[in-house]
């Protein structure tokens, strides 16, 4: 169904836990860079392991990650970031704190995995710090994306797949025990903004941005992030 928001497509110490993986060492088509992104309860892990378990069993050279994480430093930051407990943090701080975290996953996961030509698929990027710390908390967005790009480098995705369902619904599927800081402390309506800030996000890069509808089942998600990383995969580079 068309969206006029853009396309709908068919053990040891957490602080030392690197979340990056190799999945495959298999190079067929390399130097790609996805990210999948949404609102809270979306699916973002489940369906981005899902999807680098099947690039790579169809032989891509796959890398998975996710943020805030992916460097011993991004998992500390994380702690800090998402802690139900932690102390009440200024919007702009989240901002430079995620913004740190991003700094180091793209310089040293990243960025080496795309200049040696591998597919990396990762949970939240840039985008996310738009729609919570811009759209979400009041931050001027041409700030965030100038921070943005500095801890970037610029780096774009080659393709978002944006997970998209209504904030009520996503928050209802979070389990108590796996609620984070943003669960406990924000209410409905900045959630609301969330979601509204990803699909202006989308709406404004729709050749980048493929929106998935995350209200459905598991399995009938999946099959579209599938189709749709397959599609850039196979696409000639621009």
């Amino acid at each position: 169904m068309a969206s006029p928001h853009g396309r709908r497509s068919a053990a040891g110490r957490r602080s030392a836990v690197r979340y990056t993986r190799d999945v495959s060492s298999i190079v067929r088509r390399g130097g790609r860079f996805l990210t999948l992104e949404g609102p809270e309860g979306a699916g973002k892990t489940v369906l981005a392991e899902r999807l680098a378990d099947a690039l790579a069993a169809d032989g891509t050279d796959v890398l998975l990650t996710r943020e805030p994480g992916g460097t011993r430093l991004g998992e500390r930051l994380r702690d800090i970031l998402l802690a139900r407990d932690s102390v009440a943090i200024d919007p702009l701080v989240d901002a430079l704190l995620f913004n740190a975290a991003r700094a180091q996953l793209v310089a040293e996961v990243i960025r080496p995995a795309l200049d040696a030509g591998r597919v990396v698929v990762c949970a939240r990027f840039a985008d996310s710090t738009l729609a919570y710390q811009g759209y979400g908390a009041g931050i001027d967005l041409d700030a965030l994306r100038e921070l943005a790009a500095v801890a970037t480098g610029g780096l774009t995705p080659d393709r978002t797949i944006l997970l998209d369902l209504p904030a009520e619904a996503g928050l209802r599927r979070k389990a108590p025990d796996d609620q984070t800081r943003f669960e406990a402390a924000f209410d409905l309506e900045f959630h609301r903004r969330v979601r509204a800030g990803f699909l202006e996000l989308a709406r404004r890069e729709p050749a980048r941005f493929a929106i998935v509808d995350a209200s459905r089942t598991i399995d009938a998600v999946f099959t579209d992030v599938l189709a749709e990383a397959t599609d850039v995969l196979r696409s000639p580079r621009g």
